[in-house]
């Protein structure tokens, strides 16, 4: 089973005017987040992830902000097509993990919400999706929302099993080896093991 990692990030400012969304869900805050689309900063880390852990580019690669077409548009299009890509590639998401960074507003009175939120757009179980909270301490960055996000992949299709060994000796030389072992006392550097006759590189 083949498996990939992809590690997103994302940062907007705080924008007075404009509603706060985050992980797909509105928020009740005076201030949202600067940005050409809806300023999802969860789901813009999760779309990168996702897309770098294929090699698919990032964000920006699909949806540029100089493109008109995507002004406001919702964060949840950028992570479908993202899902798409990963689709595409043959995998699917195991988990996912991430930290949001901001002084306000609180995050963890409302982390299980914003679980199930990111759960139900990527169409995993909630208890696959994690969401942690940080305050900015120490760096000036209290007008700013930063995310980080990490993904775990794995391919849907399965490689083929095992491999099937042949045997090193005929029946009889086996069986002789069996009785040696059995009825005589011998040294353990007798029982050498003896050179494979497969490659055990090819072994999965």
């Amino acid at each position: 089973m083949r498996m990939r990692i992809g590690c997103g990030f994302d940062s907007h400012s705080f924008k007075e005017g404009v509603p706060l969304v985050i992980g797909g869900m509105r928020i009740d805050h005076p201030e949202g987040l600067a940005g050409h689309s809806d300023g999802d900063v969860l789901l813009h880390a999760i779309t990168d992830a996702l897309l770098g852990a294929v090699s698919a580019g990032d964000i920006g690669t699909f949806f540029p902000p100089s493109d008109e077409r995507w002004k406001g548009a919702a964060s949840s299009l950028f992570l479908r097509t993202a899902m798409e890509e990963i689709h595409t590639a043959g995998y699917r998401i195991v988990n996912v993990d991430t930290v949001l960074v901001m002084a306000r507003p609180k995050i963890v009175p409302i982390a299980g919400e914003l679980r199930a939120s990111v759960a139900e757009l990527l169409e995993i179980p909630a208890g696959d999706v994690g969401i942690k909270a940080k305050t900015p301490e120490g760096l000036n960055q209290d007008g700013v929302a930063v995310a980080h996000a990490t993904v775990l992949l794995e391919s849907l299709v399965k490689e083929d099993g095992p491999k099937v060994m042949r045997a090193a000796a005929e029946d009889d030389e086996v069986n002789e080896m069996v009785e040696s072992l059995v009825v005589d006392v011998r040294e353990t550097s007798a029982l050498g093991r003896k050179v494979p006759v497969f490659d055990t590189d090819d072994l999965t």
